[in-house]
């Protein structure tokens, strides 16, 4: 597993938008689309996700029709943005399953911290509903998103189990399928 120090995050995270030109590395582009009660719904747009081979995952959203503010992102275990989840409950997004964890820490850490791998950075949509802001996840690659699904929560995200479990984020709100092409 890679370590980076969260000075070095900091520094990616502020200079990713001259990066996104610069980088050389394969693509997977994923759709996202709103969660309803029986599923998916409109198409919100895409979000990329690119290898660099000295900062991590870059993210690239393109995504508009959001509430704007800061949102929960993650990647779940499971590639399904259905409203069944295998453990018997119903609900926008619940067949996506838990965050991704393959490793069993069972805690929410964030993008830097030694929790669940799944834990990206926090999505941050304009007033105008937009998320164009690319950010970096140091301890992934695209090789980890490979049949997995990428989760928009409602609010924010304080990558902590505490006050509230799993950050405090909301509802799931949009989802993708990360599939090759």
């Amino acid at each position: 597993m890679r370590a980076v120090s969260k000075a070095a995050f900091a520094a990616a995270v502020l200079f990713a938008a001259p990066l996104v030109s610069s980088v050389q590395a394969a693509d997977i582009s994923v759709e996202i689309r709103k969660l309803t009660a029986a599923g998916t719904g409109e198409s919100l747009g895409r979000i990329t996700f690119r290898d660099n081979s000295e900062l991590g995952l870059l993210i690239i959203p393109d995504l508009q029709g959001l509430e704007p503010g800061v949102h929960g992102l993650h990647v779940h275990e499971h590639p399904d943005c259905g409203s069944q989840g295998g453990d018997g409950k119903r609900g926008p997004g619940q067949a996506a399953g838990g965050h991704y964890d393959p490793e069993g820490s069972g805690r929410h850490a964030g993008p830097v911290g030694e929790g669940h791998l799944g834990d990206l950075p926090a999505l941050v949509v304009g007033p105008d509903g937009t998320a164009r802001m690319a950010m970096f996840a140091p301890r992934l690659q695209v090789t980890d998103l490979i049949d997995r699904a990428v989760m928009v929560h409602a609010g924010g995200d304080n990558y902590a189990d505490e006050p509230e479990k799993l950050g405090g984020g909301g509802s799931r709100v949009a989802c993708g399928v990360v599939e090759l092409d």
